[in-house]
């Protein structure tokens, strides 16, 4: 078992499309919502199909709260390390210590050329990237006195001013697969990131790529557990085990659970831009992987599988949802090993506030879902699985909550734009129309991508499960395509608020159909799912 000591880290690899920018935002933001640690963006500046990723990362700094960021890798040929120093530095104090620097030696080096960079050997390029660390180090040494010095091949700096420093200490990963540069990593980086897709033998090179990392630490008189051991990884979520990382949630948290011990890699950066396989990757792969882990690490050798959390805010501290949006979330019980009869998850009780005198559909005719079955023992895993259908909707409450509240104060005009800048900056919001338009755009896009998920994978499969809730699947999935169309009245209204600011009025009515629909569409399915949930699972085989 190979320990490096570092805590796990989980993050998206996201393709920073220059034709769908709204879109890349909604897959970052998604990505934080989800609970992943990192998003991450290919830098390719003479690629025009791509947004630039440094601009990108500024914007997304300021539009997440707590996602870290980072290039996957930023390109070194094009990016003068003097500058890149104080943009890294700049960015992680202006977003409070989230970015992280990814670098890479450069590829394509026609590309390269044609935009302006010099092409260079790779051994020049290893002697670059050499000097680029060194300089960026020294620019970060703020309270170092005198200039900043380095007299290289291919850079030189003769008496730079040092500074800003960094908010914490930034990582420099670096992505490398030939031997010289792997020592290199050793010698003066933070962390190695390859992907594991331009490994030959997959898994099976780790061992020997990892030895040339240590082999260089240790040359320098470093710990090799200095250096972070990251991984680029990409697969499918399928039913069904078909090859590595091609397979069930289950199956993945297996794996990467065998690349944390057996290799010492403690962060997985999954590419993807699919909402679905993000969530998953997000809400089932990574606690799964954290938790056995964890189990190994304290030397036990059947963990316990705990229930998620219980929802939190910005900082991290326990909260309820905010504002008018609808009453307080299901709860559950500790369950211990071992099982109870009968669920310990309390689904959410419908809204007893209406906002709205539109009712677009009749509450009294929807169906309801068979009984449990008497005396069933629901174990610790279904346990958890029944209330994660409850967390995500906590989620989806929170922030539908957040938006009221913001137009609330909008509306009265009771809070200054000084008084409100904190609270918008916690909201990862600004004061004005467009940027909470784009907020409710965002929230839209996240609720079309749940009832998108649930349309997709879980109701077939408990339709399969239990012909009994078909009935109630139908019902639901006619909601879906009701609150569809609520949400695209909140797209026009944003639209027309766009045009014209005086619209908030507009606006606050979509809202408040949006508000009455959702509360009421989330109480009644966590009534008629949650418990054949933790019967059958999310999908096959997970129970």
């Amino acid at each position: 078992m190979t320990n490096y000591g570092h805590e796990l880290l989980f993050g998206g690899f996201l393709t920073p499309d220059a034709g769908h920018p709204e879109q890349v935002v909604a897959r970052a933001r998604l990505c934080e919502q989800a609970g992943l640690d990192l998003v991450t963006f290919q830098d390719h500046p003479y690629q025009p199909g791509f947004l630039d990723t440094w601009t990108l990362m500024s914007y997304l700094a300021a539009a997440t709260s707590r996602i870290r960021l980072a290039g996957n890798v930023l390109n070194l040929p094009l990016r003068q390390p003097v500058v890149l120093a104080r943009s890294v530095a700049s960015l992680d104090l202006l977003s409070g210590g989230r970015v992280e620097l990814g670098l890479g030696t450069g590829a394509f080096w026609d590309a390269i050329e044609a935009n302006g960079g010099r092409r260079l050997t790779p051994g020049q390029s290893v002697d670059a990237l050499d000097e680029a660390i060194r300089i960026i180090r020294e620019v970060w040494a703020a309270d170092r006195r005198g200039g900043v010095r380095v007299d290289g091949e291919h850079y030189r700096v003769v008496g730079a001013k040092r500074g800003p420093a960094p908010a914490h200490p930034v990582g420099i990963w670096v992505g490398a697969y030939k031997p010289r540069l792997l020592r290199l990593v050793g010698r003066t980086a933070d962390g190695w990131l390859p992907s594991l897709a331009y490994l030959p033998n997959g898994p099976a090179d780790l061992a020997g790529l990892n030895a040339l990392v240590d082999e260089g630490a240790a040359a320098a008189g470093r710990d090799p557990a200095e250096v972070r051991r990251l991984l680029n990884v990409s697969g499918r979520f399928t039913g069904t085990g078909v090859g590595f990382l091609d397979g069930p949630p289950r199956q993945w948290v297996r794996e990467l659970t065998d690349l944390v011990l057996e290799h010492g890699t403690s962060g997985f950066v999954l590419g993807t831009d699919d909402p679905a396989s993000i969530q998953l990757f997000a809400q089932e792969v990574a606690p799964g992987v954290r938790e056995l882990v964890a189990a190994e690490r304290a030397g036990s050798t059947t963990p316990a599988v705990s229930l998620p959390p219980e929802p939190t805010g910005p900082a991290g501290d326990p909260t309820e949802p905010t504002g008018t949006a609808g009453p307080a979330s299901g709860r559950r019980e500790t369950v211990r090993a071992g099982g109870v009869a009968g669920l310990a998850v309390t689904p959410t009780p419908a809204p007893e506030v209406r906002h709205s005198d539109h009712r677009l559909w009749d509450e009294s005719t929807r169906p309801v879902a068979p009984p449990a079955p008497a005396g069933h023992v629901y174990s610790p895993q279904a346990q958890a699985v029944g209330g994660h259908l409850v967390d995500v909707h906590d989620h989806l409450r929170r922030e539908l909550g957040e938006i009221r509240d913001l137009l609330d104060q909008v509306r009265r005009g009771v809070v200054s734009a000084g008084d409100a800048r904190g609270v918008l900056n916690r909201m990862t919001l600004r004061q004005n129309n467009w940027t909470l338009g784009a907020y409710c755009a965002a929230y839209c896009t996240l609720v079309t991508q749940h009832h998108g998920l649930e349309d997709d994978a879980i109701f077939p499969h408990l339709r399969r499960a239990d012909p009994g809730l078909v009935p109630v699947i139908d019902r639901l999935e006619q909601e879906h395509v009701v609150i569809h169309e609520v949400v695209e009245g909140v797209d026009r209204a944003l639209v027309a608020l766009i045009g014209d600011p005086a619209r908030l009025t507009g606006l606050q009515q979509a809202v408040d159909v949006l508000t009455d629909t959702l509360l009421s569409h989330l109480s009644y399915e966590e009534r008629n799912i949650v418990e054949p949930l933790a019967r059958y699972g999310f999908y096959p085989g997970q129970l």
